[in-house]
């Protein structure tokens, strides 16, 4: 404010009187202090309003697919926790574009007084985007980010999954990632890990890459998988959604599961009990995860310092149904 005040040569309650629209004000130099404003790139923070101005907060949540279940399960938990403190919940759904997601940023950057959300962009980017907001990034552990975060203990959770399919018997294990080429994601890195670990003969063509994140992409990453491999015995999938799409193409060849083809998912989705066989998954408790945000946020608000070690991540646990 102080910058664009000198720039307009004006005083701080001119600025003041012109970005929140107050009549009193000559309308010649409401235009030069938005103009100052606007080459400036100066946005009023509903934070820094808040601190002064008492009223109800409202937070953002960046969700990247509100058509894949798992998302809605963790915006309940934001939902419900939020609820709780009287604060209101903004969604927007950014479809895994980065460029959708700054512009959801830009929007929210003016109605929110604090951003919750998995993202795409680095935090320089995302930085660029909030006009000064606090956010916490879901997904992502607190090292990662120098923003608030909440993360999920990835390796935990895999080294979990596949040592239950060794013990099962097991050696031929592959992977339909979900995770972009040339992206040394968590579950791909978890998952080579725990094959080297069990001295699994794994290489590049065990783990294939699924561009949908979906029930098709899931089939469609199997069968490249099978044509690729055709010995393998088991499968980790990326999600839940996947897993299930790895099912329906192996039972499509005459596989039967689990006695020819294991198949362990991600995620823990209620869909994953109504399929059958039932899928045997590593279940993450999405609801906690998305109440851990809303008590980061709060922590953020308050100047405190936020979750950190085991407070600010989620464990899978390995939940065995009749898939593997």
């Amino acid at each position: 404010m102080h910058d664009v005040a000198r720039l307009a040569k004006v005083s701080r309650q001119t600025v003041s009187r012109a970005v929140n629209d107050k009549g009193e004000i000559d309308p010649g130099t409401k235009a030069r202090v938005l103009e100052a404003a606007r080459l400036l790139d100066y946005r009023p923070s509903r934070f820094a309003r808040g601190l002064v101005r008492k009223g109800a907060v409202t937070v953002g949540l960046v969700i990247p697919d509100l058509m894949n279940p798992y998302f809605p399960e963790v915006a309940a938990g934001v939902l419900e926790a939020a609820e709780e403190r009287g604060w209101q919940v903004v969604v927007c759904d950014t479809r895994s574009d980065g460029a959708r997601e700054c512009d959801a940023l830009d929007v929210l950057s003016h109605q929110a007084d604090a951003v919750v959300g998995y993202c795409l962009n680095p935090d320089a980017v995302l930085a660029k985007h909030l006009g000064g907001l606090p956010m916490v990034l879901l997904e992502r552990g607190p090292e990662q980010t120098r923003f608030g975060a909440v993360g999920i203990d990835v390796a935990a959770g895999v080294e979990q999954g596949i040592e239950h399919l060794v013990r099962a018997g097991h050696r031929r294990i592959g992977m339909l990632d979900g995770t972009s080429p040339g992206v040394f994601g968590p579950r791909r890195e978890a998952f080579l890990t725990q094959a080297g670990r069990h001295g699994l003969p794994v290489d590049a063509e065990w783990v294939v890459y699924c561009a949908e994140h979906s029930v098709a992409g899931g089939e469609r990453g199997m069968d490249l998988l099978l044509d690729a491999r055709p010995e393998v015995t088991a499968v980790f999938g990326f999600n839940d959604l996947i897993a299930v799409g790895a099912m329906r193409a192996a039972r499509r060849r005459g596989l039967r599961l689990p006695d020819d083809m294991a198949v362990l998912g991600f995620d823990g989705l209620a869909l994953g009990e109504l399929v059958e066989p039932a899928l045997t998954t590593l279940h993450l408790d999405k609801r906690r995860l998305g109440r851990l945000a809303v008590e980061q946020v709060a922590r953020l608000r308050a100047g405190e310092e936020p979750l950190s070690g085991a407070d600010a991540w989620v464990i899978p646990e390995l939940v065995l149904r009749a898939s593997a």
